[in-house]
């Protein structure tokens, strides 16, 4: 079967989780064949290396239980996180609910984040305890809160197409962005007005 090809050009890395892992965090029968998407999502992401993923990957077969409750605790997060942007998106606070499981995932998150030295200054790494297969729900948590505490978050929109829920960052220059992508659902959406222009009546 080949690996799931994600998109990732919402401009925030908490929103293409919402995005792209929509469809993808019920487990199915085999809770190993979700938790694959997760980590093909995360590899792609730049979340893990390969050599990460590939390990993650086999200790899931070995231990699907953690592999299923990893799925459980992305398919909240995700949730949790498109419930909060959206509502901000129409201009309203986010909900206690979204901001709750956040805040939960967030707590158990940031005890794991450390600063390492660099050539010219600190990075941020994860210390990452063996047996840990929920590693790359890390990152994701720490984005949603970086991007609620920013002024960046007054961008945030939700596709307009009748279509598309997808969240994205308007980086335009007038802050009009409707679609979140030009290519997909706004030509489609230009189709469908040219349309019903000339077949009224």
């Amino acid at each position: 079967m080949a690996e799931p090809t994600f998109q990732f050009d919402a401009g925030s890395l908490c929103l293409d989780f919402a995005n792209a892992l929509a469809a993808r965090l019920e487990p199915p029968a085999d809770p190993v064949l979700a938790y694959a998407d997760l980590v093909a999502w995360a590899v792609q992401a730049g979340v893990l290396a390969p050599g990460q993923g590939q390990r993650l990957l086999e200790r899931a077969r070995r231990e699907r239980e953690k592999a299923a409750a990893a799925v459980r605790r992305a398919a909240e997060l995700r949730a949790a996180i498109f419930l909060a942007f959206a509502r901000i998106a129409e201009g309203q606070p986010p909900d206690a609910e979204g901001l709750g499981a956040i805040n939960r995932l967030l707590a158990e998150a940031l005890p794991h984040l450390r600063l390492r030295p660099s050539e010219a200054r600190c990075r941020w790494e994860w210390l990452v305890p063996e047996g840990t297969v929920d590693q790359m729900l890390w990152p994701v948590v720490r984005s949603a809160a970086d991007l609620l505490t920013s002024e960046r978050v007054e961008r945030v929109r939700e596709c307009a197409s009748e279509t598309c829920s997808w969240l994205f960052l308007d980086g335009s220059r007038n802050g009009r962005r409707k679609w979140c992508d030009m290519a997909s659902c706004g030509n489609r959406a230009k189709a469908r007005r040219y349309y019903e222009r000339h077949h009224r009546g």
